[in-house]
């Protein structure tokens, strides 16, 4: 079955899908297609603000690709992103840095992201099973 993704490189190749582009692949690691929340913010606070919850179409160990209606992503803009997305108090988030590396209009209006994860910033826990490292003896 075909993914998004392989109707916008036909939709995109000029050619009508005739044949597969030839362009090098940079990426260094496989895909998975699977389907993950995530917040998705600004990083810079130059830039205009907001918090972009989507769901991913394609992750990868060093990127993400997903549709947004946010017109604000540009190339090069960087990050912060949360995922596994949940407003759960108990969710197991870890909140990374990244850098927008391809935005591509779609013909729904929508815009195609692509990032690449910079760092892990940190681990976004809700509970402490154990209280405060203070309060431990």
């Amino acid at each position: 079955m075909a993914s998004p993704l392989d109707f916008m490189v036909k939709a995109n190749s000029g050619n009508g899908g005739a044949t597969p582009r030839s362009r090098a692949e940079r990426r260094g690691s496989r895909r998975c297609k699977i389907t993950q929340l995530m917040r998705i913010r600004p990083s810079d606070p130059e830039r205009p603000a907001f918090d972009d919850i989507r769901g991913t179409l394609s992750v990868s160990r060093t990127g993400v690709y997903f549709h947004s209606s946010e017109p604000d992503y540009q190339v090069g803009m960087r990050l912060f992103v949360s995922m596994p997305y949940s407003k759960e108090p108990a969710s197991m988030t870890r909140e990374y840095l990244a850098e927008v590396v391809r935005r591509d209009p779609l013909p729904n209006g929508l815009f195609g992201i692509g990032f690449k994860i910079l760092m892990e910033i940190g681990f976004q826990g809700g509970y402490s099973f154990g209280g405060s490292p203070m309060q431990r003896k």
